[in-house]
C-alpha cells in the first residue's frame, strides 16, 4: 500500500517545487499574500503544506485561516498546485490525507475550501461566495508583441479595441501606489458598478490594504480617465510567478458607453505582456456552478478565441456536525432575506430580488 502523508514546507519551499515543474503560481499560493492575510482583520496565514505519495511530492497548497461570523474555515485559493496529474484518483487521495492531518492540527476549523477539478462526494457547494471553473486566459508568451497579441482576438474585440483607443476623450495609465485618499473617487466608480450589477462589495479598505500589502510587484492598478481626470473604469491587477489575473473592476455608464473597459483590458494586456508575463486570467465566466457569472461572458470572451476549464472552489468538511449546522443556518437567513424582499417588492408594487452578498471567491 502506498504511503500517503501531508509535511510542512520550508519558506520558498512551495515555490521551488511549482518551479520544479515548469508551473504558474498564483499569488495567492505565494508568500507575498501572506502580507495581506497579516493587515487583514480576521484572517492569518495558516502554513504551506505538501502531500507526499511514498515520498514523492505530488500536490502542495499554502493555506489562509479566516473567522467568520462564529466559525473558523481554511481557504486554499488557487491551490492546490499539482506537481503530477491531477486525476479524480488523485484529488481523493489528497483529500483523505489533507482532512485528515487537518482535524488533528486545526481542530477549531469547520472545513477547508480548496480547488479541484473533478466533481465528487466529499466535495460541497461552497457555504458562502461564489466560484468560477470557466475563464478567459489571454496567452501572452505565445503571441510576439502587442500586434499579434491584438490580431489573436476575436473579431469583435479587435473592433472595439481599435474603436476605443481611436477615442481622443479616453486616457489609460497605471496609478499602482495610489493612497487611500486617491482611491476614494475610485470606490464610487465600484459602488456604482455594485449597484447596478448587484453584487456585493467589501469596505475601501480590504482594497487598499490588498495593494498597499502586495506591493507594486504583486499587486497593480490601472485606470482609465477622461481628458479632465474623471476616472470612467479602473481595474486591480495581481501578478505571481508568469501569472496576472484581473481582480476586481468597477466602470461608470459614461465609460461603458465610452468603450473605457475594453480600452482598459487592452492597456493592461499590453503592458503585461512587455513585462514577461505569461498569461492574463480575466477570472471566470459563467457555467452551471456559476450562472450569475453570464452577465461578463460577452465581454471578456470577445479577448479571445478559447474559454479555458479550471478547478473549480469546494468546501470540504473537517467537522462535518458543524457544517451541516452552518449549512442550515445559513439556508434559514437566506430565506429570511428573500422573504423580506418579496414583501417589500409586494409593498412597492415592484419585483425585487436579493442581491449577492459576496464576492467571486472569497
Amino acid at each position: 500500500m502506498s504511503r500517503s502523508q501531508i509535511v510542512p514546507l520550508t519558506p520558498g519551499a512551495l515555490e521551488d517545487a511549482v518551479a520544479g515543474v515548469g508551473g504558474e503560481l498564483p499569488v495567492e499560493q505565494s508568500e507575498a499574500w501572506d502580507a495581506y492575510d497579516e493587515a487583514m482583520p480576521g484572517r492569518e496565514p495558516a502554513g504551506r503544506l505538501a502531500w507526499l505519495l511514498d515520498g514523492e511530492p505530488q500536490a502542495v497548497l499554502a493555506l489562509t485561516r479566516l473567522r467568520g461570523r462564529g466559525f473558523t474555515y481554511l481557504w486554499a485559493k488557487h491551490g492546490p498546485i499539482w506537481l503530477t496529474p491531477d486525476t479524480p484518483e488523485a484529488e481523493r487521495a489528497f483529500r483523505r490525507a489533507l482532512t485528515r492531518s487537518l482535524r488533528a492540527a486545526e481542530p477549531r476549523a469547520a472545513f477547508v475550501r480548496l480547488h479541484a477539478r473533478h466533481r465528487a462526494d466529499d466535495l460541497h457547494e461552497l457555504l458562502q461566495s461564489v466560484t468560477f471553473d470557466r475563464t478567459v486566459v489571454l496567452d501572452l508568451a505565445g503571441t510576439a508583441d502587442a500586434d499579434t497579441l491584438l490580431a489573436s482576438m476575436k473579431k469583435r474585440g479587435r473592433r472595439d479595441v481599435r474603436k476605443a483607443g481611436r477615442n481622443e476623450d479616453l486616457v489609460p495609465g497605471e496609478e499602482t501606489g495610489i493612497d487611500a485618499d486617491g482611491f476614494a473617487e475610485l470606490y464610487a466608480l465600484l459602488e456604482e458598478t455594485a449597484e447596478r450589477d448587484e453584487f456585493g462589495i467589501a469596505a475601501a479598505s480590504q482594497y487598499t490594504t490588498m495593494l498597499d500589502s502586495l506591493g507594486p510587484e504583486h499587486g497593480r492598478l490601472f485606470v482609465v480617465r477622461d481628458r479632465e481626470g474623471r476616472p470612467l473604469c479602473w481595474g486591480i491587477v495581481t501578478v505571481g510567478e508568469g501569472l496576472a489575473t484581473y481582480y476586481y473592476a468597477a466602470s461608470s455608464h459614461a465609460g461603458r458607453r465610452a468603450g473605457a473597459p475594453d480600452l482598459l483590458v487592452w492597456h493592461m494586456a499590453a503592458t503585461l505582456q512587455a513585462e514577461g508575463v505569461r498569461t492574463f486570467d480575466l477570472m471566470g465566466i459563467d457555467s452551471d456552478r456559476a450562472p450569475r457569472l453570464t452577465g461578463v461572458r460577452d465581454f471578456k470572451t470577445k479577448f479571445s478565441n478559447e474559454v479555458t476549464e479550471v478547478p473549480g472552489a469546494w468546501d470540504v468538511p473537517l467537522r462535518p456536525v458543524l457544517y451541516r449546522t452552518l449549512t442550515a443556518a445559513l439556508a434559514g437567513k437566506r430565506r429570511a432575506v428573500a422573504a423580506v424582499g418579496a414583501a417589500r417588492a409586494r409593498v412597492s408594487g415592484g419585483a425585487s430580488e436579493e442581491k449577492a452578498d459576496e464576492q467571486p471567491g472569497e
